[in-house]
């Protein structure tokens, strides 16, 4: 997900809360599609690109290469689960990737689509030699295969797999015993390659983890914790508070290792002082 104001007041993030408290997990697709079928209340929406994913596109190379491949020059592939109303996903095409967003609300999807219609412009090639990506919408549950069929594969290729893949708000709307899932399934769409990367703009770090969600809380240590052991269940306090037995934590087999970890100079106003950034890959 990605509002054009600064911090949102406590009794919007309170009205969110709300929209979801007392209903099962079950039913929070459908709850998160009620909000974007009003589209009056879209508290997260933050009208562009977080800025921080703008500086590393355009500062971090040594960190995410080119947006093509060097042995066969196709472009690479990005994924933005939960992409919101589509702003990473043009914003990565513009730069050369063929990015994909996925989104369990039809009518998240239709806002993506409507949106790339009337502002596509706003997001004009980088480099004319790499030219520009696929900017894709998809719908689906993130955690089964059925949007697969709208990525576009290479020969012999059943699941794909991504060379980019970029988590902004999309945790923080997952109720947290989902966190195990989340990052198993990041394991398994983050190509092996070891250029591929998964980027966490880590948010809300600055949540008491005990006032409940959604935006759940999310210190970086939930982050570290997880990613680390994906599909593991990881132990946390009476606090809410991830419990750190190992530091660094031990990691299984399918684990991914953090190898950048730093405050952006810039990121939306809601997180600045407290965003962190998290670059993470296989081993």
């Amino acid at each position: 997900m990605s509002s054009t104001a600064s911090n949102p007041p406590t009794d919007a993030r309170e009205r969110l809360r709300q929209h979801f408290l007392d209903h099962p997990h079950s039913t929070h697709t459908n709850r998160w599609d009620d909000l974007w079928a009003a589209g009056d209340f879209l508290p997260w929406d933050r009208g562009g690109p977080n800025p921080a994913l703008v500086d590393i596109l355009r500062d971090r190379r040594d960190l995410v290469g080119t947006p093509t491949t060097q042995v066969s020059g196709r472009r690479k592939r990005a994924l933005v689960p939960g992409c919101g109303k589509g702003y990473d996903v043009l914003l990565l095409a513009s730069w050369g990737y063929d990015a994909y967003g996925v989104e369990s609300s039809r009518n998240a999807v239709k806002a993506c689509e409507e949106y790339a219609a009337r502002s596509g412009g706003d997001y004009p090639v980088v480099d004319e030699e790499v030219g520009k990506g696929k900017a894709k919408f998809l719908f689906g549950d993130f955690f089964e295969d059925g949007w697969f069929e709208g990525v576009e594969k290479e020969d012999g290729e059943d699941t794909p797999v991504f060379e980019l893949i970029y988590d902004y708000t999309f945790l923080s709307a997952l109720p947290p015993d989902l966190r195990p899932a989340w990052s198993l399934r990041l394991s398994q769409l983050l190509s092996p390659s070891a250029s591929s990367n998964l980027i966490c703009l880590e948010f809300p770090t600055y949540k008491p983890p005990n006032t409940g969600g959604p935006p759940w809380a999310l210190p970086p240590a939930v982050y570290v914790q997880h990613l680390s052991r994906p599909g593991d269940l990881v132990p946390y306090g009476e606090d809410g508070h991830v419990e750190e037995p190992e530091d660094p934590p031990k990691r299984n087999e399918v684990g991914l290792v953090r190898i950048a970890h730093w405050q952006p100079e810039h990121t939306h106003e809601i997180g600045k002082g407290t965003d962190w950034v998290g670059v993470w890959r296989h081993k």
